[in-house]
């Protein structure tokens, strides 16, 4: 009734590791920037509401993104 599993992958065939393309890169890129704005963004508003430990986890959420972000786009 359930569909079989995938074979497992052949361990004697290399693994493609072609880097991505540029435009895939720099468009992963921009939506890590645009959710490192909104983690931000709940930084700022926390720290404003008094909600300092709220405001600490938007604030390392905002860098860890830039964070991927950046190698995504650097390393490929």
């Amino acid at each position: 009734m359930y569909p079989r599993p995938a074979a497992p992958e052949d361990p004697h065939q290399p693994v493609d590791r072609r880097p991505r393309p540029m435009i895939e890169r720099i468009g992963l890129a921009l939506i890590a920037l645009v959710m490192a704005t909104l983690f931000a963004g709940v930084a700022v508003a926390s720290f404003i509401g008094g909600e300092p430990f709220l405001g600490v986890m938007g604030a390392v959420g905002c860098l860890m993104v830039l964070w991927v972000g950046g190698l995504t786009l650097f390393r490929g």
